[in-house]
C-alpha cells in the first residue's frame, strides 16, 4: 500500500507548534527558576516552597483527560488555545499575588500553570497527527527538539525581564511572568491563526494501523488500555518519567553537599537538557529505522548505565556522563513511547488516552519529586541509582516480553 500524501497544511501547523511550544517551554522554564523562591518568600515558611510545583503537578495530572476529551469533542485548536490562555492567567494571577504577597493566591496561579501544561504536553500528538504514521516519530522529535530553544531562552530572559518590572516599581523575581503573559497569549494567537484546518480534520483522513476497525468507531478508555501496545506505549513513557525524575531532581542538592560552585551544577544540568532535546531529532531517524520497540530497550539500557555511573563519584565529570545519559534515555523511552501510542489509536480516541498517558507521566513525575528528597536521606545517590536501576531493568525486561508476544 503505497504511503498518503501530504496534506498541504501539515508543514504549516507542525512548524506553528514548533514556534508555539518554544513560546510556551520558554515561559515555563523561566517561571520554574523563580517559583521555589518566591513561595518560600511569599510563605515565610522555607518547608513550604514545594507546594506550588506539588500544585501544579497535580492539576497537570487532573486536567490531562479533560484536556484530551475538549481536543476529542471540540478540535486540537480549541485544546491547545485554552490551555495556553490557562497558562497566561497562571502567570496573571502569579504576578498579582507577588504584589499582594499573597501564598494563596501564588498557590491560586500553580493551579492554572498545571492546567495550561496539561494541553501543552499534547502537541507533539497534535503535530505527529497530521503527517501519516511512517513520519510521526520525526514529528513527535522536531516538536521535543523545542524543549532545547526554551531551555535556553527561558533562563536568559529571567533577568531582563526583571530588570523591566523593576524599572515599575516591581519585584525584580516577578519579572518571568510577564514573560509568561506575553509568550503565551503569542502562541494562542498563533494557534487560532495558523492551526488550521483543525488537525483532527487533517487526522481523519489518513489511514491507521489498525485497518480492520472503522476510523468513527470509538472505543471505551478501559477496551484501549487493554490493547498491548498501548499499555506498553505508557509504560516506557512513565517509567522513562520516574527514573529521569528522582536522580535529576536531587542531583544540584547532591553536588552542592560536595562543595561543587553552582556553575558546575549549571554545567551538569545543561549535559541533562542537551541529552533531554538535543538529540531528538535523531531518536525519529532511529525509530524509523529500528522501530519503537527496540529504540524503547535502548533507551532502557541508556538509563542503565546512568543509574550505574550517577552514584560512583561525585566529581563533574561522572555526574555530567550520567546526567547526559539520563536525559537521553528519557527522550528514547519518551518520543517512541508517543509515537507507538499515536500509532495506535483511532483519531477520535487520541485526545481522551493521550491524556490518560499525560496523567501517569505527570503523577510519575510527583511522585519522584516528593520521594527524591526522603530517599536521598535515607540512603543517598547510591539508594536512588538502585531504585533508578530497578525501574530500568523492569523496563527493558517488560520490553524483552512485548517483543516475543508480537512473534
Amino acid at each position: 500500500m503505497s504511503e498518503p500524501s501530504l496534506h498541504p497544511a501539515s508543514k504549516r501547523i507542525s512548524h506553528t507548534l514548533f514556534v508555539t511550544q518554544s513560546l510556551f517551554g520558554a515561559s515555563q522554564i523561566a517561571v520554574f527558576t523563580v517559583v521555589p523562591i518566591l513561595s518560600a518568600q511569599l510563605a515565610g515558611d522555607e518547608s513550604l516552597a514545594g507546594v506550588p510545583m506539588t500544585i501544579t503537578f497535580l492539576a497537570r495530572s487532573l486536567c490531562a483527560y479533560p484536556f484530551g476529551w475538549i481536543m476529542d469533542h471540540w478540535g486540537r485548536r480549541a485544546g491547545l488555545s485554552l490551555g495556553y490562555l490557562a497558562a497566561m492567567v497562571s502567570a496573571v494571577v502569579c504576578l498579582a499575588a507577588v504584589g499582594a504577597e499573597s501564598f494563596i493566591g501564588f498557590c491560586l496561579g500553580a493551579i492554572f500553570s498545571g492546567m495550561g501544561r496539561s494541553a501543552g504536553e499534547q502537541a507533539r500528538y497534535v503535530a505527529a497527527e497530521v503527517y501519516p504514521a511512517p513520519q510521526r516519530a520525526r514529528i513527535i522529535g522536531h516538536i521535543v527538539f523545542a524543549g532545547t530553544i526554551s531551555a535556553i531562552g527561558g533562563p536568559l530572559l529571567v533577568a531582563p525581564s526583571g530588570e523591566w518590572v523593576a524599572a515599575y516599581g516591581l519585584y525584580p523575581l516577578s519579572g518571568s511572568f510577564t514573560i509568561g503573559v506575553v509568550a503565551c497569549a503569542i502562541a494562542v494567537l498563533l494557534t487560532l491563526t495558523f492551526i488550521r484546518p483543525d488537525p483532527l480534520t487533517i487526522a481523519r483522513t489518513y489511514g491507521t494501523e489498525t485497518p480492520d476497525r472503522q476510523i468513527d468507531t470509538v472505543r471505551t478508555v478501559r477496551e484501549i488500555l487493554r490493547n498491548a501496545r498501548v499499555r506498553y506505549a505508557i509504560l516506557a513513557q512513565v517509567l522513562g518519567q520516574l527514573v529521569m525524575t528522582l536522580l535529576m531532581v536531587i542531583t544540584p542538592l547532591h553536588m552542592h553537599h560536595h562543595d561543587h560552585t553552582t556553575t558546575i551544577i549549571s554545567w551538569v544540568i545543561m549535559a541533562h537538557t542537551l541529552g533531554m532535546f538535543g538529540l531528538s531529532g535523531l531518536t525519529g531517524r532511529l525509530i524509523n529505522r529500528f522501530g519503537q520497540d527496540i529504540v524503547i530497550r535502548i533507551g532502557g539500557v541508556i538509563l542503565i548505565a546512568s543509574c550505574v555511573i550517577a552514584p560512583v563519584s561525585p566529581q563533574f565529570v561522572p555526574l555530567a556522563i550520567a546526567l547526559f545519559l539520563l536525559g537521553l534515555g528519557w527522550n528514547f523511552c519518551f518520543i517512541a513511547g508517543s509515537s507507538l501510542l499515536a500509532n495506535s489509536l483511532e483519531p477520535l480516541e487520541r485526545g481522551r488516552i493521550q491524556g490518560v498517558s499525560e496523567a501517569f507521566v505527570s503523577l510519575a513525575a510527583s511522585l519522584a519529586s516528593l520521594l527524591t528528597g526522603v530517599l536521598f536521606d535515607a540512603g543517598g545517590m547510591l539508594l536512588l541509582g538502585t531504585i533508578g536501576l530497578a525501574g530500568s531493568i523492569f523496563l527493558c525486561g517488560y520490553s524483552v516480553r512485548y517483543a516475543r508476544r508480537l512473534e
